[in-house]
């Protein structure tokens, strides 16, 4: 069976607070043994992926190496392409989440910046974030044309429910063109510093950092929006 790496092992099983303050409570023994039967199934299918190559390996292979068959392989992803791409829906509907939890004097930027922040901390991110399996899965999506068109549409479906959910978040304050922008800048600066840095350098608290320092540029620049439609209620600076 193969060893599930520390950087996807299930998350911690205390409850932890993210850094604007949100209680995580820990998952209960059902859903640490499905994070733990989803982490060797992604573990199984990089590490042959990466050495026989994505179209060389068969779902049935990815299936026998995790110990499982291949009716619990559908049961936890559709196709051996979404196990690439394991926790991606999952991060962008908690982020799409966090961004409509507008907190009190917030503007646009700063929702998008603290959605970001506390998805990774909740852990909804951190499954498949970083570590040499991330990496590995970097290269393969690089080097696959067909993982590279699944790449694109998770991206621009990430952008659309995210510029959809500030637009409505903050109907008076950004237009649906700024609102695109931001949210453009953000994605692309991110999805650039991962495909920068995680290759080369795959440990979580570099990549972390990397993400947090690229989200902060990205958004230096669009930081007043809103102000040129203020809510009601608000002065324009």
């Amino acid at each position: 069976m193969t060893d599930v790496p520390a950087t996807i092992a299930p998350h911690a099983t205390s409850p932890h607070t993210t850094s604007s303050g949100e209680q995580v409570p820990a998952p209960g023994l059902r859903e640490r043994k499905k994070q733990r039967t989803r982490a060797t199934l992604i573990a199984a299918a990089v590490e042959l992926m990466y050495a026989k190559g994505y179209d060389e390996t068969t779902v049935a292979e990815i299936a026998a190496a995790a110990e499982v068959s291949t009716r619990t392989f559908f049961a936890y992803f559709p196709s051996k392409e979404d196990i690439l791409f394991a926790e991606s829906g999952v991060r962008i509907d908690d982020a799409v989440r966090r961004v409509t939890e507008r907190r009190t004097g917030e503007g646009p930027a700063d929702a998008l910046l603290r959605a970001l922040r506390d998805t990774v901390d909740s852990g909804a991110a951190g499954q498949d974030l970083s570590g040499e399996l991330a990496s590995r899965r970097i290269r393969l999506v690089l080097s696959t044309p067909a993982l590279q068109a699944g790449a694109m549409r998770r991206i621009t479906g990430a952008q659309r429910a995210l510029t959809d959910a500030l637009r409505r978040t903050f109907p008076d304050e950004i237009t649906p063109a700024e609102a695109a922008a931001a949210v453009g800048a953000l994605v692309g600066a991110l999805v650039n510093t991962a495909l920068t840095v995680l290759p080369d350098d795959p440990a979580s608290e570099e990549l972390l950092h990397a993400i947090g320092t690229a989200a902060a540029v990205a958004l230096r620049g669009i930081g007043t929006l809103g102000a040129a439609h203020p809510a009601p209620g608000r002065t324009a600076v």
